[in-house]
This record gives structure tokens, C-alpha cells and sequence, in this order.
């Protein structure tokens, strides 16, 4: 072999100037006769992909985003509001000083998730670490540029860069065009540093179920995955948002509380007192920490309603948002956003509703089976199951319920199901206990 020359210092007295060296192993190990770049190389080979990283990093134009400039209380934010967008914020600067695993943010235009991921990337910058931070659309725009004549590096040379990159920062995942190749690409960056557990930071406005199945099994694994709904309006609209919205019915419930439940003792038999009595443990138990799904079922009248209220009323003591709606109403209320005059748009609504802290959904069920609305549910429903979000859920036992959402509903590792015997309370008969008989 023809030895090469030292471009500047003298030359390598390991591989004499050659830039490779073969190891020294024994006739039939897997790495006899390779050859391997020498250690006198391997600086330049990182200032090479330091400088592949710097063609396809967007860092230069987010400067501007730091957690110095981010407002972790928002403008205008209800208390609720507030405190998610504290919480993002202080998990992204925990994040940024010991990057392990993914970080997942979802969220609206402009609810701040971009910040916070260029945020991360800035600080790691500042700590003398390097991070790549891309729009995806850009990404895939730079992999494709690989495959111009005039293309300074070749495509493995980027792609390499990119899914090794020491931090990767993706923004805007869902927003690029879905050919084929981009899916195909997108999934080997994913596949690549699922695998390698490579440290990844990941921002959507997408719901879950329209990203990339492949891609999405990923992006849900809590053994590697922080994912974190922000919950904060757009700011750019510079509109404040109220506690409940319309949608909300929990005012017209303000009298069902835990205190005003009634046991109704001396009325039930012994099985239906025990069912009441454990429901009502259950779901006071659940308004102290709510995490989740609780699902209460009965007949009509049983009390599942009151116990959904009081959970809710119980929430909003602590000044914390809760959402309570009876399904068809909330179906009502998404097809009012089509209206022309209609203040809020579609998705800012459904937004509200599948991001909601506590979402109460009220006699499902009983809504009309079209199949938009069964869409529209499944949607939620899908969203909040990914997200783990708390929700509780009352239906009658026979009321017709979507596969889709039964496959949820009875996820016994995500979801408490709890089944009320007791009769209706509206018109019933305090049963007389039996006179004992004189003797």
C-alpha cells in the first residue's frame, strides 16, 4: 500500500502517515485483514461532521430562543394553563442539562414548544456541547440537496450525521410532505436512535394517530420517552383564554360534590350499598391525584354522574381546570365551529377539549353513532390514551360504544372500571325494614 503524507505536524509514527492501521488479531476474527482509521485521524473525521452538522443546523436563525426570553407563564393564562406551561418549561431546562432519552412536546401554532426545543439546543451550545436542531422539512430538503451533482458531501455522509448527531433536535415533525422516501427516511433516523437510546428532542402539532404508525409506537415508549402536551394558546393571537369555555358544563353541576352524595342507606341491599359505597372511595380517592382513566358505569340515575361532577367541582377548588360535558353536547359544539360566524375555530376547540388537564365526558354512549362523530371521539380518545391524560368516563352498561374505544376503555393497566348495581334514585322507595316479631 502507498503510504500517504502528513498534512501538517509530523508524521504518525502508528500508522506512518498512512491515516488507517490494520489490528493486530488472529486469522479468523471478524476484524482480521479490516482496516481502521487511525487515531491521528480521528479529530479531523469530527471537525468533518462538526461541519456537515453546521450545513443542516437551523441554530444560527433561533438564537433569540432561550429560556432567558421564555415566559413560563404565558399572557393571560388561567391558573391550569399556567402552571402546564411551567411545568414544560422547567422539564426542558432539566432536560438541557443532562440530555437522557427522547423529549416529546405537542402542542398548537405558537403554544411555545419551539422555544423550549431551540431553547435546549441553545443552552447545550453555551456548555461547549454540540446539538443539531432542524425543521424537518429542512432536513429532508438537506438529504435530498445530497444528490446534486455539485453536492459538497454525499448523502451517506449527511444522513450520518444526522442520525448520530450527539443531540438531535427535530421541530415541526408531521409538517412535511409525505412521500414515501420522506417516510422512509424519517423512520431510519428514528429506527436508528430508538436503537442506539441516542438523546432526541421531538415537537409536534400533530395528533398521534397521524403520525407514521412506525414512528409513532416510538414516540409513546415511557421506558425512553418524556412526552408532554402544552396546553397554552397560540401567543401570537395575543387572545386570553378562559377557565371553562363554553363547552364546559360543570356550573349547572356546582351542587354535586362528595359531601351532597347520598349513600342512600336504609334504601339499597347489601350488594347495591357496597357497589355505591366503594364507588364513592374510588372516585374520592381519584379527585385527590388523578391520573389516567376512571370509567363508571350503571343505569341511569345510579350516581355515576353526581361522582364525575364531584371529581370535577373537586379540581376546580384547587383552581385547577377541569372540562365536564355530556357527549352529544360536546359533539353540538365541535359542529357549531363550522358555522361562518363561529368565534373559535375547529381545531382550536378540539385542541381545548383532547388537551383539557381533567376531561369529564358524560354519558358516552348516548350520542349519535355517525360516523363523523365517531371519528371525532376516537380522535380524543386516541389522543388522551397516547398522552395519559386524566379522564373519567360514565356510560350506562348497555350503552353502544366504537371498538376503537372500547379497546381503550378496558385497558385495565390505564383504566379503572367501575360498576355501580345500585338502582335509579329518581322516585325510589325508601325500602321499610322488617319488623321483628314480639314474642
Amino acid at each position: 500500500m502507498k503510504a500517504g503524507k502528513s498534512e501538517t505536524g509530523p508524521i504518525c509514527p502508528i500508522c506512518k502517515g498512512m491515516g488507517y492501521v490494520r489490528l493486530d488479531v488472529p486469522v479468523g476474527h471478524p476484524d482480521f485483514g479490516k482496516i481502521f482509521p487511525c487515531e491521528c485521524q480521528q479529530d479531523r473525521m469530527g471537525v468533518q461532521r462538526l461541519d456537515s452538522l453546521r450545513r443542516v443546523n437551523n441554530l444560527d436563525a433561533m438564537g433569540r430562543y432561550t429560556f432567558e426570553s421564555f415566559n413560563p407563564d404565558g399572557i393571560g393564562l388561567n391558573e391550569d394553563r399556567r402552571k402546564n406551561l411551567n411545568r414544560a418549561f422547567l422539564l426542558a431546562r432539566q432536560y438541557a442539562l443532562d440530555p437522557q432519552g427522547w423529549l416529546v412536546f405537542l402542542g398548537g401554532y405558537g403554544c411555545g414548544k419551539t422555544h423550549l426545543a431551540a431553547a435546549i439546543a441553545n443552552d447545550r451550545l453555551d456548555q461547549g456541547e454540540q446539538s443539531l436542531f432542524v425543521v424537518v422539512p429542512d432536513l429532508l430538503d438537506h438529504l435530498r440537496a445530497a444528490y446534486a451533482p455539485h453536492s459538497l458531501a454525499n448523502y451517506d455522509e449527511r444522513f450520518e450525521a444526522v442520525r448520530n448527531a450527539p443531540l438531535l433536535i427535530l421541530d415541526d415533525l408531521g409538517t412535511q410532505n409525505t412521500t414515501e422516501w420522506a417516510r422512509e427516511k424519517l423512520f431510519q433516523v428514528f429506527n436508528h436512535r430508538y436503537n442506539t437510546r441516542l438523546p432526541t428532542v421531538v415537537t409536534s402539532n400533530q395528533e398521534l394517530e397521524a403520525i407514521d404508525p412506525r414512528i409513532r409506537s416510538r414516540l409513546v415508549d415511557p421506558d425512553l420517552v418524556q412526552l408532554f402536551p402544552i396546553m397554552a394558546p397560540d401567543y401570537r393571537s395575543g387572545k386570553t383564554v378562559q377557565a371553562q369555555d363554553e363547552v364546559s358544563s360543570l356550573e349547572l353541576h356546582s351542587d354535586q360534590t362528595f359531601e351532597s352524595f347520598n349513600l342512600r342507606r336504609g334504601e339499597l341491599n347489601e350488594n347495591e350499598s357496597t357497589s355505591l359505597e366503594q364507588a364513592l372511595t374510588f372516585a374520592t380517592n381519584y379527585a385527590s391525584n388523578p391520573e389516567d382513566w376512571l370509567v363508571l358505569t350503571g343505569s341511569y340515575g345510579c350516581g355515576k354522574t353526581h361522582l364525575a361532577a364531584s371529581i370535577a367541582n373537586a379540581q376546580a377548588q384547587f383552581s385547577r381546570l377541569a372540562l365536564f360535558v355530556v357527549v352529544p353536547d360536546l359533539l353540538d359544539h365541535l359542529r357549531a365551529t363550522y358555522a361562518p360566524d363561529s368565534p373559535v375555530s375547529y381545531d382550536k376547540r378540539l385542541d381545548m377539549v383532547r388537551t383539557a388537564p381533567l376531561l369529564v365526558l358524560d354519558d358516552l354512549g348516548t350520542q349519535s353513532a355517525t360516523p363523523w362523530a365517531q371519528e371525532k371521539l376516537y380522535q380524543i380518545f386516541n389522543y388522551r390514551y397516547n398522552a395519559r391524560l386524566p379522564t373519567v368516563i360514565t356510560m350506562t352498561d348497555d350503552a353502544q360504544v366504537d371498538e376503537r374505544l372500547k379497546s381503550r376503555i378496558f385497558d385495565r393497566g390505564r383504566c379503572m372500571l367501575l360498576r355501580i348495581t345500585a338502582p335509579s334514585y329518581r322516585g325510589a322507595v325508601v325500602r321499610k325494614r322488617p319488623r321483628k316479631s314480639k314474642r
